[in-house]
């Protein structure tokens, strides 16, 4: 039963740990194609700490929303709600801090994943003005847990996610008679290394160059992420061949979007490492 003297007060740091866990306890079931019942875990949760039904669920939407910052998964059905009370990154920062295979997102092949037929297309975000509202909190937990950086340094979510467009692009071209080109289609990252600006040599239906850098990451579509000098080049240099494939919510909804040359049409362009040297 909730405690009557605690609504419309702010959650104590014990009850917001709490409520923290057990969003990233349901999201590990999830992950793990587990079956649970969220009402009788807000019930539970409602027992321990004495908060109404409808305020742990708008606490467990508010995590939601920390972790879309975050690039991380959520859990389905708990839409984000981002009016917070500030103490909530506190309990996350101290959760991720004290579980860092959570925060590093470390990839886990689950049945299926990598079936390039299960990769849904949809169309890009729109380009959104630069989210001066992010209270300054959020903006030091983002810094910490980095995104793009996370995901960057991920070699086995990347090359994961590449071997999924791969098969993709195959029965793309196979679907539409072209098994001629699907057999063209070469992981170029993986056959030939790092440094061409581009993973995959594909085609158009019609025989054209598609050069395809793929960006996978497993949290929402908007999760930045981290374009090589080198890929930004050819970009400029190729309009007509590159293509950016983005793979999202990677082993639990294989989402992608295309994104083509001029790139910043798209996408906000930030620099962010200088090269140094003595000469």
């Amino acid at each position: 039963m909730a405690d009557q003297a605690k609504i419309g007060k702010d959650w104590s740091a014990d009850e917001l740990d709490a409520i923290v866990a057990d969003y990233f306890a349901m999201l590990a079931l999830e992950q793990e194609g587990r079956n649970f019942v969220k009402a009788h875990r807000a019930a539970a949760l409602m027992e321990q700490i004495g908060r109404t039904h409808r305020s742990v669920e708008f606490k467990h939407m508010n995590v939601s929303a920390v972790l879309s910052e975050l690039g991380l998964p959520t859990i389905r059905g708990y839409k984000p709600k981002f009016n917070f009370q500030n103490a909530i990154f506190d309990a996350i920062d101290r959760y991720l801090s004290a579980n860092p295979a959570i925060a590093r997102s470390e990839f886990i092949e689950a049945p299926g994943v990598m079936d390039g037929a299960a990769l849904f297309e949809e169309p890009p975000p729109e380009l959104r003005l630069a989210n001066s509202n992010r209270p300054p909190d959020l903006e030091r937990l983002v810094r910490k847990f980095d995104p793009s950086e996370r995901d960057f340094r991920n070699r086995a979510l990347g090359k994961a996610g590449e071997a999924l467009v791969v098969d993709f692009e195959r029965a793309r071209l196979a679907a539409i008679d072209r098994e001629d080109l699907a057999r063209k289609v070469r992981w170029v990252a993986q056959e030939d290394g790092d440094g061409a600006g581009y993973d995959i040599h594909s085609f158009d239906p019609s025989g054209r160059d598609r050069l395809i850098e793929v960006k996978t990451t497993r949290g929402p579509r908007t999760t930045p992420f981290f374009l090589t000098r080198n890929e930004r080049s050819l970009a400029d240099e190729r309009p007509d061949a590159f293509r950016l494939f983005r793979v999202y919510e990677f082993s639990a909804g294989n989402r992608l979007f295309k994104l083509r040359p001029p790139l910043e049409d798209r996408v906000r362009l930030e620099a962010e490492t200088y090269r140094a040297s003595f000469g």
